[in-house]
């Protein structure tokens, strides 16, 4: 019998805290739809397509690649990405540089399939010449047919 009016004190209890946080919760939707306490963050809808909530610094958007000065790809082609990549969605081949003394080697395609990426940002940290970023703050990129989402050297670079 104890036992029973425990169980039932523990489900009382359990109702009072989930009161309490819809009441508390719908006070500050109540005062955020008069313009009272628009600054709180917490749990207020925001209208996507028209308000577009700030991304954090650090977060994991669309790849690009760097270039350099002279405007060809900081890559060198070392498939460390392509290696660490969990999905292998990268495809990289090298090519030889007649012209270039200091770096021999730079990427003749370069390919990221976003249709399988599950952007972790490994290969962002293993690149040595730190030629691979995601940082470009688009995180819109659906797409209605998947070959549009491979993105290659031109579509990477812009």
């Amino acid at each position: 019998m104890i036992k029973a009016i425990e169980y039932f004190l523990e489900i009382i209890r359990g109702a009072l805290v989930t009161s309490r946080h819809f009441i508390v919760n719908m006070w500050f939707h109540i005062l955020n739809l008069f313009g009272i306490k628009t600054k709180r963050k917490g749990a207020v809808t925001i209208q996507y397509p028209e308000e577009k909530k700030e991304l954090a610094y650090r977060h994991r958007s669309l790849h690009r690649l760097l270039k350099r000065d002279n405007g060809r790809p900081r890559c060198v082609a070392c498939q460390l990405c392509a290696t660490t990549c969990p999905s292998e969605c990268i495809y990289i081949e090298a090519a030889e540089d007649p012209d270039d003394d200091e770096f021999q080697k730079y990427p003749a395609t370069f390919i990221i399939d976003l249709s399988r990426c599950c952007f972790c940002g490994f290969c962002v940290e293993a690149c040595p010449e730190d030629a691979l970023r995601m940082d470009t703050q688009k995180i819109e990129i659906a797409e209605y047919n998947r070959r549009d989402l491979i993105y290659d050297l031109t579509k990477l670079t812009q």
